[in-house]
């Protein structure tokens, strides 16, 4: 039985789901949960301010009532956005969307004075490095031997080469659910786990088992064992762990295989063809560095990995840094999704995020957080982080040219004309030159948000089932606080989000129709024990690589 199931919280282990048999075999295989006692016990019945009994159950409704509901979805009426209006969830799908909805007796949420919208989506992010986070606070990608603080410990050696080795399944599975929590903490009601520590079946099983134990939606990435440790069976295990895990379309984890391009020809060529055998989305980092681009050119051409590889709709790409026009061109022309991580793009050396360049294509982006080693999984600093780095650049492309700064308006001389300019009966006075032609827009707040939710989607394939509060899909939703002290006043939903909030707004979380997080607290985790655990589980991963822990260093 599963660790929920073991504290007196059935849940459904049908269709594969990690049923009872498998929960058993994964934990004498790991040994991570045996003992644990990593989730708390919860109050029997619901009252009051408590949440909605049985959520996500089917025939179990509940409404939430009086927010300002974002549902990023413009096909809807209001485009998607109302100013106060009501969810209908039953079971795990959203029923209804609008003002003064009926519920006939449904439980009720108050989310009067309150945001809510669908869970934000990490597209690319590698949990299992949870037990070492900041650790390289001030590292970059490679080592470029310049002796800086941000040489060593560079990522590659240090992450890749020398923690990753050591780790156990159990070291797996507790970075993975901590990490997991965290981000559901944050509102990431999904994530693509990008979990490069195969270095046996059991990681593997560790690893799934840690995605279903979390309770929200996942794509597990099966990529590589870093450091390409002994007796490692990656790509090759992936046909078990399919058939194992993931028989089933109707559960909360799927698949996606890793197909690393810079590991060989010959490992390209056995990830790909397996996944695609397997149906399977193929995810692989393309980026400046490892001497990708020639490797890139040729898969798209078709004649990657052996020789007749190509890319295609199946394919999502991870921060497309320093790529030719021509292999950009045929990512645009098969459909394939790209995953931007701008906070470590542009701390880490990646390369310049390619935002410009796919907006200037009509492509847009989904977001990824990446690693926590060197920056938060925080979903509210992606967003951020994306708008302003875009910002940036496009502002200063619109100083810079067609003259240089020779012509820009002098603030100092500055002065309403008596008779505006008007357009529309509305007052415009021209004092920014015109942005040249070719420059894109300034991203909006509402970009941005599109790109944490269902572009994030999109990009998994699941755009069916979550990333809008459509009537029909499965009910993902956050519902964020806006009476709060640095929120308050709320004067625009989108802006406020992006712009003024952080995790402390993030009030409930659901997935599937499930609450999972509750005024502010997470509901049947016992944090205390968890981080207990992840702190022993890191404290082992520095002795077994002989790495000193400096607090200061």
């Amino acid at each position: 039985m599963c660790i929920l199931c073991d504290k007196g919280f059935p849940q459904n282990h049908t269709r594969s789901q990690l049923g009872r048999r498998d929960f058993l075999k994964t934990t004498a295989a790991g040994g991570a949960a045996a003992g644990l006692g990593l989730f708390a016990a919860r109050p029997a019945a619901a009252q009051g301010d408590d949440a909605p009994e049985d959520s996500g159950r089917r025939g179990r409704r509940y409404i939430i009532r009086g927010g300002a509901v974002m549902t990023m979805d413009p096909s809807m009426p209001n485009k998607g956005e109302f100013a106060q209006a009501d969810v209908l969830v039953e079971g795990k799908k959203i029923v209804a969307v609008g003002p003064n909805l009926r519920a006939g007796g449904a439980a009720e949420i108050d989310a009067r004075g309150k945001i809510v919208m669908p869970g934000f989506i990490d597209t690319h992010h590698h949990q299992f490095e949870t037990a070492l986070r900041s650790f390289l606070a001030n590292g970059v990608l490679i080592n470029d031997q310049s002796g800086s603080a941000s040489a060593t410990p560079s990522y590659f050696e240090y992450i890749l080469l020398t923690f990753a080795p050591v780790y156990r399944p159990e070291d797996v599975y507790i970075s993975e659910l901590f990490g997991g929590l965290a981000q559901l903490d944050d509102g990431v009601t999904t994530v693509h786990d990008v979990s490069q520590i195969h270095h046996s079946p059991d990681h593997s099983d560790e690893a799934v088992r840690a995605l279903f134990d979390t309770g929200r939606r996942a794509a597990f990435g099966y990529f590589e064992s870093a450091g390409g440790v002994a007796g490692n069976q990656y790509p090759f295990d992936a046909p078990r762990i399919k058939t194992q895990f993931f028989s089933s379309s109707d559960q909360l984890v799927h698949m996606i295989m890793g197909g690393e391009v810079y590991l060989g020809n010959a490992t390209a060529d056995a990830s790909w063809t397996i996944g695609r055998q397997l149906d399977l989305q193929i995810a692989a980092h393309i980026l400046s560095p490892f001497g990708i681009r020639p490797i890139f050119d040729r898969l798209a051409a078709g004649t990657g990995g052996n020789g007749h590889i190509g890319i295609g709709a199946d394919n999502l790409f991870i921060h497309m840094t320093g790529m030719s026009d021509a292999a950009w061109q045929r990512v645009k022309d098969v459909g394939a999704q790209v995953s931007i991580a701008f906070p470590i793009e542009m701390n880490m050396r990646h390369g310049m995020p390619p935002i410009v360049r796919m907006q200037q294509m009509g492509l847009e982006p989904s977001l990824s957080t990446d690693v926590e080693v060197t920056m938060t999984a925080d979903f509210f600093t992606q967003m951020r982080v994306a708008m302003n780095l875009q910002r940036m650049v496009v502002n200063q492309m619109t100083l810079d040219k067609p003259n240089g700064n020779q012509n820009l308006p002098d603030p100092r001389n500055w002065e309403l004309p008596q008779t505006a300019i008007t357009s529309d009966d509305v007052p415009f006075f021209p004092y920014w030159p015109k942005p040249p032609a070719g420059v894109p827009a300034p991203l909006t707040t509402r970009d941005v948000l599109r790109y944490a939710t269902i572009n994030g989607a999109k990009h998994l394939r699941l755009d069916k089932k979550t990333g809008s509060l459509t009537p029909g899909k499965e009910a993902d939703i956050i519902i964020l606080d806006a009476t709060a002290i640095n929120v308050a006043p709320l004067n625009n939903v989108p802006g406020a989000v992006v712009s003024l909030m952080d995790r402390s707004n993030v009030e409930t979380v659901i997935v599937a129709g499930k609450v999972r997080k509750w005024k502010g607290k997470l509901l049947d985790v016992d944090l205390n024990n968890l981080r207990r655990q992840l702190e022993n589980s890191r404290d082992d991963i520095f002795a077994a690589a002989k790495v000193p822990q400096n607090l200061y260093r």
